[in-house]
């Protein structure tokens, strides 16, 4: 296996922030870097809503998980929510 050697990411910023030094392979490189990150993403988005259904189902109050997550209440209900609804299919199927 051969490993390829990039310019470090300061070699690619300039003092104000602007990237340079950009070629084809470097941005194959960043945007290759930048779609595993949408998948690691998606995988804890669901993640964390499972252990936010499980919190609720468990009696933890919903100010807590908000204060926790971040989210806004209307999130977190949506979130059970969906839970509830699925679960609602998966019974109905089975």
């Amino acid at each position: 296996m051969t490993l390829i050697q990039l310019p470090s990411a300061a070699a690619l910023t300039a003092s104000d922030g602007t990237l340079c030094a950009m070629d084809k392979r470097s941005l194959q490189h960043i945007a290759g870097r930048f779609r595993e990150a949408e998948q690691r993403t998606e995988i804890l988005r669901q993640e964390l809503a499972e252990a936010i259904r499980q919190a609720d189902a468990d009696g933890l109050v919903q100010k807590d998980i908000c204060e926790v997550t971040g989210y806004t209440r209307q999130q977190v209900r949506r979130i059970v929510q969906a839970g509830n609804d699925d679960q609602a299919d998966s019974s109905a199927t089975a």
